[in-house]
């Protein structure tokens, strides 16, 4: 149902909704009313839900040394992984070259640039505030992590919807009540029953997600159309759909069927409810709920690695972003003339990838992260070479197409660690004991 209601959107949106001469905005009825099929109850349950699953994971897993386990090699899983995305944008697009377009067209992106970045004054501000706030570089984005992960009053942190700080208090407070013993176990039994009604919750939205999904995918495609598939940037966006798609199909599925000996797109089936809605919805944060319930009921994965590992993943492992970023930035300078030399390039992997979790929970995340990664390439360039910073407009038209893609990309890459850890973390007690040693 989710997947005819996302081609059926796709087809509405293209044929009913699209006119050329008069796009529609972000007011638009489609919007409005997958936002409230979809986006809003999602998003209703992500905080309640981290808090809440965290803290079951951590009790479930009771040692801290074996919780330091579980989170090292989680943290270990994220960065490798995300390395190996930037990794293999970089090198797609440096190969293939999509910025070397004819003088007409390169000309025309870049004189109309400018326009379309201060067209989506939406977008426009949240870099410019994060320029301001010097959260447009890499120290900025790992001082704003840091503060998020130690916040100063949680309640704040849940009414802004901040995940970091909520999984570093929820860690804080799961661990307290495994150390508590009998005195604690009322409330660990509390924190469980609410888990299993938030599951239960999660399986009654989900049966609204064909109708929102149908909104959201007519939306997109009515706003931008397939004409930008034939346009200058058709050869840009087909290679980060490609390179995307090379990662998702053939990275991630090698790198699980390493870990677990067991078949990866059988696993890809089973969490396919998730993945198409992070497509639809375009958030891996609103697609968390669904996310945990899949891994946890299809994907066969324990509560002690998919509470602990998914929340996480879906504020810090950013996959498809880091391999989106490197292209974007590389694509970008060959458009401006400017060849980046090993040095450089190497320079685009590390800090997309470091990027990818030093700007989480920032609005346009994607964006805002590209300009840390341009601003670590311009200081290594003459005056003459640096990118400005509205060399963003050039791609912000198309950015919502190939965020839906990214996005799932995100999404599957968490669901590929939380099958890793359990491993790790698997359902019965013997088997963990086993397992950690």
């Amino acid at each position: 149902m989710i997947l005819l209601s996302l081609l059926l959107g796709v087809l509405f949106g293209q044929y009913v909704l699209f006119d050329p001469h008069a796009p529609i905005g972000n007011d638009h009825w489609t919007k409005a009313a997958g936002d409230l099929m979809l986006i809003r109850p999602l998003t209703l349950l992500v905080v309640p839900l981290i808090f809440v699953s965290v803290v079951v994971g951590v009790t479930s897993v009771g040692n801290p040394s074996k919780l330091g386990l579980i989170g090292g090699s989680t943290v270990v899983y994220y960065l490798v992984t995300m390395l190996m995305a930037a990794i293999l944008g970089t090198i797609l697009v440096t190969t293939l070259s999509p910025g070397h377009l004819p003088d007409d067209e390169r000309t025309m992106l870049i004189e109309r640039a400018e326009a379309d970045y201060r067209a989506r004054p939406d977008i426009a501000a949240s870099i410019e505030r994060a320029r301001a706030e010097q959260k447009a570089d890499l120290s900025g984005a790992w001082r704003s992590i840091l503060d998020q992960m130690i916040p100063t009053n949680i309640v704040r942190e849940m009414s802004e919807g901040r995940a970091f700080g909520i999984i570093v208090f929820s860690l804080l407070l799961g661990l307290g009540l495994a150390a508590g013993g009998e005195a604690t176990l009322p409330a660990v039994c509390v924190f469980e029953a609410l888990f299993y009604a938030m599951m239960r919750l999660v399986q009654w939205i989900v049966w609204f997600t064909p109708i929102g999904v149908f909104f959201l995918a007519a939306w997109t495609i009515g706003r931008i159309g397939f004409e930008v598939l034939i346009g200058p940037l058709s050869m840009y966006m087909l290679l980060v759909v490609a390179g995307l798609a090379i990662y998702g199909m053939i990275v991630l599925p090698g790198v699980l069927a390493i870990c677990t000996r067991s078949n990866p797109y059988r696993f890809m089936w089973q969490m396919r409810k998730a993945l198409l809605i992070a497509f639809g919805t375009n958030s891996s944060t609103a697609t968390l709920p669904v996310t945990i319930e899949t891994a946890e009921t299809e994907g066969k994965c324990p509560k002690r690695a998919s509470n602990l590992v998914l929340p996480l993943g879906a504020t810090v492992n950013m996959n498809g972003t880091a391999l989106y970023e490197a292209i974007a930035v590389v694509f970008l300078f060959q458009l401006y003339g400017v060849e980046l030399e090993f040095s450089q390039l190497l320079i685009v992997v590390i800090t997309a990838t470091l990027a990818a979790v030093g700007a989480a929970g920032m609005p346009f995340a994607a964006l805002v992260t590209m300009l840390i990664v341009v601003t670590a390439v311009n200081r290594t360039l003459p005056a003459s070479q640096q990118l400005p910073v509205e060399s963003i407009g050039i791609i912000i038209g198309v950015d919502r197409i190939l965020a839906m893609c990214r996005t799932m990309v995100n999404v599957w890459g968490d669901a590929v660690g939380a099958k890793i850890i359990t491993v790790l973390a698997p359902d019965t007690s013997d088997e963990f004991e086993k397992a950690i040693g």
